[in-house]
């Protein structure tokens, strides 16, 4: 349907007219998510022309008409202009019955009429939430109005009736809660301050979850024979785990207090036993909450194993391995994908890292399934289908933020040796690390670990003198090239030799490097310089 015509009819259409041509339009355009920018202005004009029939008293039915029109030409972000306007947010708001600001009041009296059915009231604003979302997402000018009339106040007043709206209200309201935290990082501390978004969003994900507490911060044990969790349940839990990612992302001076992180954990380790209608979508939902249990304090995570009333592992203290052997299953499941490992593997390296960091269980339980005792030493760390290989591998990965996140995960499993890294991998593939680390000289990391030591298997033991330190296993013995060499040609070859490093050298090719007292990389002309530090004194 032209564009021109359709506008033509619409300035001198009654109501049902209106209806009539914005539903073939709706039709034609259903799909449509690439649009002719020849048209623009004229889609311009149409949002204009749809927003002033919406801001007129018109049937439920043309609402939700005008409304689907309007969240078509909103998925184009050239032609929001119109909508991005105090008066056109104000108006998508009052549909909403999101009351934002004084002025929304009025306008939502005039969107809804006394004979409008619940049905009918909820259909108009699911369509206003989704057309928001879409115009929030596309339009910066927008998000900056939905701050200027205090959409988030009407927002977080939604989010107080949670036990009682529909699924799709709740999806759509979330999703437009997670949009305006991702996209104005200014507002996620007025949201903590002042409208209390984390502990309304803690309610809603608690609801959702049906949690039912057992203890201070336990919750009872998923029933093993019950049905999956319902896919609309997941779909709502989900998009508050990513607005509360947004909320606490850092630390903007909220309310919250070490029991209400502890309340949060806590509920996130139920979320990592529940599963859903499909492996795909379970695995979703524990990603959204590995990302979030990733801004809790780490003190916080003793939540994950402390359960009391399930019990634990004597052998552990006591404690309940059963979520970090979720996020080890989740970790495994990541690297076998072979893919998207910046996003998708990180957050679960980084969380079994800092709580193998600060408390002494996690890291002992991850080290047994990750780095057990050492038996087979003929084949190289990198190579195989263990988790150990897996990780080994990954250390030399081409991405810097996976090569890192990697190895510093094994590094703290080896509670930051140096020795008891280099077992594991070898030295070329822990290069990198100790590089960055300034241990190249040897050593350990900067944090305290206990004093409990680890037990070399008798396999390893006799075969350790053998394994080459470099690639970290036992190489079969290689013919010596220069055997039958006379002394002449030896010298020869070493000098020939000298002179190619020395030409690259000099060509900056390769840059001659040395290892400094302090285990940091230096040009090898600096650290021939440098004065060997004293060693005769027994003093600390």
């Amino acid at each position: 349907m032209d564009l021109n015509t359709v506008l033509a009819q619409l300035e001198t259409a009654d109501e049902e007219e209106t209806e009539k041509f914005l539903r073939q339009y709706i039709r034609e355009n259903s799909h449509t998510f690439s649009f002719d920018p020849e048209e623009e202005s004229l889609r311009s004009k149409l949002c204009q022309s749809v927003l002033s029939v919406l801001g007129r008293r018109v049937k439920p039915s043309c609402q939700k008409t005008c409304l689907e029109t309007l969240r078509i030409l909103s998925r184009d972000k050239r032609v929001l202009a119109p909508v991005a306007t105090r008066e056109g947010m104000l108006i998508l708001g009052g549909m909403a019955r999101l009351n934002a600001g004084e002025e929304g009041d009025d306008n939502q009296n005039i969107s809804q009429e006394d004979t409008q059915s619940e049905e009918e009231e909820r259909v108009v604003v699911v369509e206003a939430l989704k057309c928001l979302c879409n115009v929030v997402y596309n339009s910066p000018a927008a998000q900056q109005v939905s701050v200027d009339v205090q959409l988030v106040h009407g927002l977080c007043a939604t989010l107080r009736t949670a036990r009682t709206w529909h699924h799709e209200v709740g999806l759509f309201t979330l999703r437009l809660l997670f949009l305006v935290s991702a996209l104005r990082p200014d507002v996620r501390g007025v949201l903590r301050r002042e409208w209390h978004a984390v502990r309304l969003l803690t309610e809603v994900l608690e609801h959702t979850l049906d949690v039912s507490w057992v203890g201070p911060y336990e919750a009872a044990r998923p029933d093993p024979q019950a049905l999956p969790m319902p896919a609309e349940d997941n779909e709502r839990a989900m998009e508050a785990l990513k607005a509360l990612f947004n909320l606490t992302l850092s630390d903007t001076g909220g309310e919250e207090d070490d029991h209400h992180f502890r309340l949060i954990a806590a509920i996130l380790r139920h979320s990592l036993m529940l599963k859903t209608e499909t492996e795909e979508k379970t695995e979703e939902a524990h990603s959204h909450a590995i990302n979030l249990l990733n801004n809790l304090p780490v003190s916080c995570l003793d939540v994950l194993i402390d359960v009391p009333v399930q019990g634990g592992l004597e052998i552990y203290g006591g404690k309940n391995m059963d979520a970090v052997q979720m996020l080890i299953d989740f970790m495994e499941k990541r690297m076998d994908k072979g893919s998207n490992y910046k996003e998708g593997l990180t957050p679960v390296l980084s969380l079994l890292t800092e709580g193998s960091r600060h408390h002494r269980e996690i890291r002992r339980y991850i080290k047994a399934q990750v780095l057990p005792p050492l038996k087979d030493v003929k084949i190289r760390p990198e190579i195989g289908t263990t988790t150990r290989n897996k990780l080994v591998r990954l250390m030399t990965h081409v991405d810097m933020g996976v090569k890192q996140t990697a190895a510093e995960f094994l590094f703290v499993l080896c509670k930051e040796s140096v020795d008891n890294l280099l077992k594991y991998t070898g030295y070329g593939n822990a290069a990198g690390l100790l590089v960055a680390r300034g241990l190249l000289a040897g050593g350990r990391g900067e944090t305290q670990y206990s004093e409990d030591e680890d037990s070399d298997t008798e396999e390893y033991k006799s075969a350790k003198p053998f394994i080459n330190p470099i690639t970290g296993h036992v190489e079969e013995p290689m013919p010596n090239p220069i055997e039958e060499m006379t002394e002449e040609q030896k010298e020869y070859e070493a000098q020939k030799l000298v002179n190619m490093f020395d030409k690259l050298s000099r060509q900056n090719v390769i840059r001659p490097m040395g290892v400094r007292p302090d285990g940091t990389l230096a040009p090898l002309e600096e650290t021939l310089c440098d004065p060997p530090e004293d060693s005769g004194s027994d003093s600390d």
